[in-house]
């Protein structure tokens, strides 16, 4: 065989090898979960985060339950209990532990729907636009990673996450309509709920 035929050859074996790389996925780097260590963390941080979600809104109805904005804020709540109810189906199918800081959660997201409803209607809904542009930028995220990861066994769970991201916008939406920025202080408390928000996602992932 000539060289030049050789070389020829040897290229062709590289590219078969990069595009059957390229075809089991993005390779991983040292440290990174693998794709079931990938998937327990996405409904374990999952069914926290829309439990924890189910708690505010319920603080808030204590509050607010008899108010004008009661009834809109009863639907959300609605149906943030049916993304729950989905996630605690979930759980057990793909035998996932559920997060250690469950009462921790119980008790915080109550004291978040209650504490920020006391401050007024308005307040409680610039709460929830806070909460929700966090929750769609980390749906969005865990929506971006399963779409790379090439597994059919994946999409489901990229259908469903990207159907609750688009329900969390409307949600966001909703509260902006109905005054959130009109509420005094609006910028450093949506800050401050964000903040919370992310560390609660932070660490409901891991422990």
């Amino acid at each position: 065989m000539s060289g030049k035929r050789k070389k020829k050859k040897e290229r062709g074996k590289a590219k078969a090898k990069r595009a059957a790389k390229k075809s089991r996925g993005p390779s991983r780097l040292p440290g990174d979960p693998d794709r079931d260590r990938l998937i327990r963390r996405m409904l374990r941080v999952n069914q926290a985060g829309e439990y924890g979600a189910v708690r505010i809104y319920e603080g808030q109805l204590a509050v607010l339950g008899d108010s004008d904005s009661g009834p809109v804020i009863r639907d959300m709540a609605d149906q943030e209990r049916r993304h729950l109810d989905a996630f605690n189906k979930l759980i057990p199918a793909h035998r996932v532990r559920p997060t250690a800081l469950m009462p921790l959660w119980h008790l915080a997201g109550f004291a978040l729907g209650a504490g920020t409803a006391l401050l007024g209607e308005k307040a409680a809904m610039a709460c929830t636009v806070a909460v929700e542009e966090v929750i769609d930028e980390h749906y969005a995220g865990q929506v971006a990673t399963l779409q790379k990861t090439g597994d059919a066994r994946d999409r489901d769970l990229r259908d469903v996450f990207e159907q609750f991201r688009l329900e969390e916008v409307e949600h966001k939406e909703i509260s902006l309509r109905h005054g959130a920025r009109e509420t005094p202080g609006y910028g450093p408390l949506t800050t401050l709920v964000k903040a919370g928000s992310r560390l609660a996602i932070w660490l409901s992932t891991r422990i």
